[in-house]
This record gives structure tokens, sequence and C-alpha cells, in this order.
């Protein structure tokens, strides 16, 4: 693959001087633990990180075997089993006979550009209305590249409905339902990528909102005990986790059996496995400037951990706008944070790290603005092929249902 090295550079030097010498440092850290046999797990958010191709280019350090584990949202889920972005034509939802107050804002509706392939297979799932599909393909509307699966029809209704098969054969099968719909979906999806691999993949607890049926049907293919317990497995095996455009961190990496922080204490004190972070490498990618604030205000006079000492607000004691996120990893003594667009941020750790580590990449991601960004999303909703059931039957057919 041929790769933009002069665009790479531009988005270098976008960075100001110290997000450049984390980049530097977290590029260094990640080929050090690799090179020792080390894992890294990545922590993903939703929107941009699939606007951006950036799932599409952790899918692609999954299969480099530069990623050992991934968390991220249960929209991301959905949009992955949709094939992760789309084209879709809005239309005025009025032509079509819908009530304006069941529509979302603008009274639009979408409908999915698919090909005949992938209606003949939906065809074969679901009862499809003919003759709304027909009014899609002469309705006037304009074209949109989007976040695939969402609000769409046909693929957004599919998305919805499938997660109902996936659940009953992840329960089935013992498995969680990332597990069960990764065995069929594209392996250059994340989850694709993962069940091929046989790394973990998971969705956290403060985001199994938001990705409607598929969220819920997250929620309960597994007791939130048991989430919560291997997503710590997954941090505790880690020794770099990187954090990419993702909130509520802190219930994330520091949840109920970590006992650095002191969130787990009561876990341990009980005598159930925990793990502490102390000593891991923390990177976070973020726009938000306070991220680092935090960290100088701590490590300049400790006085995040003062507040805390002393049962005090962080945001008053501090004079910032304090995220939740900014607890944990201001006070972690080996923390990285990159102030900078996921879009430009991602690609030059991906580009160098791998290089440095002797590997090929057969896919790449840029700031979706760029004319290689644009490109980039239109790869996607040409190449990467939704969730198909019978790929994943076949699959799970070969698996050992689980007794734990």
């Amino acid at each position: 693959m041929i790769i933009n090295e002069p665009l790479l550079d531009q988005f270098y030097h976008n960075l100001d001087e110290r997000s450049q010498n984390a980049l530097d440092h977290t590029i260094d850290e990640m080929v050090r633990v690799k090179e020792q046999g080390g894992k890294i797990v990545v922590v993903t958010g939703s929107g941009p990180n699939l606007h951006e191709g950036v799932t599409t280019l952790i899918a692609e350090l999954i299969r480099l075997e530069m990623v050992d584990g991934v968390t991220t949202s249960s929209a991301v889920i959905a949009h992955e089993l949709a094939g992760t972005l789309d084209r879709v034509r809005m239309c005025d939802a009025a032509p079509l006979g819908f009530d304006k107050q069941k529509m979302p804002r603008g009274n639009l509706f979408e409908f999915t550009v698919m090909t005949p392939d992938l209606l003949e297979q939906l065809r074969e799932e679901m009862i499809l209305d003919e003759n709304l599909l027909e009014k899609g393909r002469t309705a006037e509307g304009h074209f949109v590249i989007k976040a695939a699966g969402n609000m769409a029809y046909p693929m957004g209704l599919r998305t919805e409905m499938i997660a109902q098969d996936i659940l009953h054969a992840a329960r089935q099968f013992g498995l969680t339902f990332e597990e069960a719909a990764g065995a069929g979906c594209d392996e250059r999806t994340m989850l694709g990528a993962s069940s091929k691999r046989g790394i973990p993949i998971l969705v956290t607890l403060p985001q199994i909102v938001g990705g409607g049926h598929v969220g819920l049907a997250i929620g309960d293919s597994i007791p939130i005990s048991r989430r919560s317990s291997l997503i710590a497995q997954m941090m505790s095996s880690a020794d770099m986790i990187i954090e990419s455009a993702v909130a509520l961190t802190q219930e994330i990496h520091d949840g109920p059996f970590e006992t650095y922080t002191g969130h787990g204490i009561w876990s341990w004190w009980q005598g159930f496995p925990t793990y502490r972070l102390e000593e891991k490498t923390l990177v976070r990618i973020d726009l938000d400037e306070n991220l680092r604030k935090a960290q100088d205000l701590q490590r300049d006079s400790a006085m995040i951990q003062e507040a805390i000492t002393r049962g005090l607000p962080k945001t008053k004691i501090s004079k910032i706008p304090f995220r939740m996120e900014m607890s944990a990893f201001s006070r972690l003594e080996k923390s990285i944070p990159i102030i900078g667009d996921i879009g430009e941020v991602w690609p030059l750790i991906a580009c160098r790290t791998a290089k440095k580590l002797g590997h090929a990449l057969s896919f790449m991601s840029y700031k979706q603005e760029t004319d290689e960004g644009k490109k980039m999303r239109e790869w996607i909703v040409d190449q990467i092929k939704p969730f198909d059931k019978k790929k994943m039957l076949s699959r799970l057919d070969t698996f050992t249902p689980r007794i734990k």
C-alpha cells in the first residue's frame, strides 16, 4: 500500500511541540511493549472513530498483532454489523406518507444505497416493504456517507432485528454478543479481526447505551458483573492502554476491580481477583487541553491527589472543568496525553509504529476532510461488507460451548 508520507508529516506538524513529543514517546512505548511480547489494549469511543477510519485502522493493527484487545461502544458494534460506513439517500418524509411526529428533526427519511446481492441477502432474512424501496429509488434527495446501519431503510432496521439472532446464538454457545457477532463480521472490522485472531473485544458498561436494540442485546448477553470482570481481565493483561475519543474512561480502566485508584479495595478485601494500573502506560488522544492541564497540576504540585486526599471537589481546587476521566489519568505516573485530532494522530501512530516493527500496513486511515480521507471513506463503503448470518452460524457450529 502506498502511504502519503508528506500528508502524515503535515499531520505531525499540526500538533504542538508537547503533543509531538507525546506522540513520539507513545510510538517508542508501543514498539518496546511489542518487542518484549507485551499487550496493547485500545479503548475506543463512537462517532469520530468510525468516520475518521480509526476503527478500520485498529482492525488492521489487530491483524498485524499490534493490538491485543479492544473495548468500544454498542454504537460502534451496531455500525460494524452494518459494514462500518454506508451511503444513504436522505429524502423528504412527507411525500412518502410518514407521520412527521415519528420522523427525526428535519422530517427526513433515509434509504440505504445497496448492491442487488446485498438486497437479496436481506430478502432472505426479513420481509421488505418493496413499495417503499421503489419510492426510495425515485424520490428526490441527496446522498451522504454516514455510520452504517443507523437510521436508513432497510439496513438500519435489519441491524436492529439481527441483534436478536446474534443474542440467541451468544446464549446458545455461552459467548458474549461481541464474540458471536464477530464470527459473522467482515475481517476488516474490529469485530471480525478480533474474532479471527481470537482476542477480546467488549462493550464497556458506560457505553452499552446508544446502540439501539444492539445495545440492549449486548447488555442481555451476559451479566453486568461478568462483563465487568472480563473487562478487568483485559485491562490487567495490558502493558499499555490507548484511549481514543472516548468519555467516562474512569469507569472503564479503573472500575470495581482496580486497586491503584482505590476503587477496587473492597473487591480485594472480599477476595475477588483485582489488578493495578500502576506501571501501565495510559495514552489518551483527546482534543481537550484541560486533560494536559490536569496532569500538569498533578505533576507540578500534586494538586489532584491533594484534592482527593482532602475530600475536596477536584474542579474547585484545580480551577478547570474536570471530566471524570482526568482523575486517574492525571495521577498515573506513566500517562501520556496527546492533544490532537484522532484523524491525524492515529495514522501517525499506526504508520510509524508498524514501520519500526517491520510490518506492512494494508489499510491506512486519514483525516476525513483530506482527499485521501474522502477516498478512504468511499473505500470503506464499497469494500467492507455487513454482518453475514450464515457465516456466523457456520463458524459457531465448530465452537465448543463454554461452561464458565
